[in-house]
């Protein structure tokens, strides 16, 4: 039997459509120069943006020089910290404590939340609190922490702990939430009961909230630890990035002060552009959510 020419608004008209948006977004151009135009490109248009902006103020004399310092002023306390040699092992500290930090939230958070998300009672109780935790700033848990352990690393890392652990448990708790309970039928009807259907279901059904966490948390994680070595300044602790933007202040540099919130920045940015950014893409392609060339 012939098959009738389809119409535009017919549903075979539809459906060819659809086909040749599909084969559309599969012909989109790929490889180093596309992910480079799409990927590396608007962000250093927005760079380039702010730092015009910054010029013209700095040239507009909108503030004094002391007070608003330019790009090429900040540039040179960026060279003279270098010089002095206090980059490197300002950033390396801050790394490092702030992965640790980290880590040490993870292997908290995850069972944490895991019982919060599973357990009805544990949820009604400590759930709240959780949320509560959450939206308290980190600046506070510092003056308790430096006077429980006095300015020493476990002031620096408990302020790490409460500020990341909410997060990451909250986090897998809204991933829980999203499981659909058809799931969990199957999981059973397969023989998945208890610890194994928290591991073959539960946890690769909510890694998208996962995920998310883990990225909110690692962003408390960092903030807290710049707030943390702002406060808890001692020659005992070493050098940091929050110790380094102190010394700016009580050196009255601006330039320095502006170079070191810029490296805490860039910091933040090339942590989420190398662990999760392609950890969230990876967890989306593998459900379908996302493009191949994303």
């Amino acid at each position: 039997m012939p098959v009738p020419d389809s119409e535009p608004g017919s549903i075979p008209g539809l459906l060819e459509a659809g086909l040749d948006a599909l084969e559309a977004r599969a012909r989109r151009p790929s490889g180093a120069a596309a992910t480079l135009r799409r990927s590396v490109l608007p962000p250093l248009l927005a760079v380039a943006l702010v730092a015009a902006l910054w010029q013209a103020a700095y040239v507009a004399r909108l503030e004094p020089d002391w007070v608003l310092p330019g790009p090429a002023e900040v540039w040179q306390s960026l060279l003279g910290a270098l010089r002095q040699g206090d980059v490197w092992p300002s950033i390396g500290q801050s790394v490092s404590r702030g992965l640790l930090g980290f880590v040490a939230s993870v292997l908290i958070g995850t069972p944490l939340g895991l019982l919060v998300g599973t357990l009805r009672p544990l949820r009604v109780a400590v759930g709240p609190v959780l949320a509560g935790l959450q939206n308290l700033p980190s600046v506070a848990w510092v003056p308790p922490a430096v006077m429980f352990f006095g300015v020493t690393p476990a002031a620096l890392y408990s302020v790490v702990l409460l500020g990341a652990i909410p997060s990451i448990a909250l986090g897998l708790v809204s991933g829980l939430d999203q499981v659909p309970p058809l799931f969990l039928l199957v999981g059973r009807n397969l023989g998945a009961r208890r610890l194994a259907s928290v591991r073959h279901v539960l946890l690769p059904a909510a890694l998208a909230g996962y995920v998310g966490g883990l990225r909110q948390g690692w962003a408390f994680a960092w903030r807290s630890l710049m707030a943390a070595e702002i406060i808890a300044v001692s020659p005992s602790l070493g050098h940091g990035l929050g110790r380094l933007l102190k010394q700016a202040q009580d050196a009255g540099d601006m330039g320095l002060a502006f170079c070191t919130i810029i490296l805490i920045l860039c910091v933040g940015i090339l942590v989420n552009l190398l662990v999760f950014a392609p950890l969230e893409r990876r967890v989306l392609r593998s459900r379908g959510l996302a493009g191949q060339d994303t």
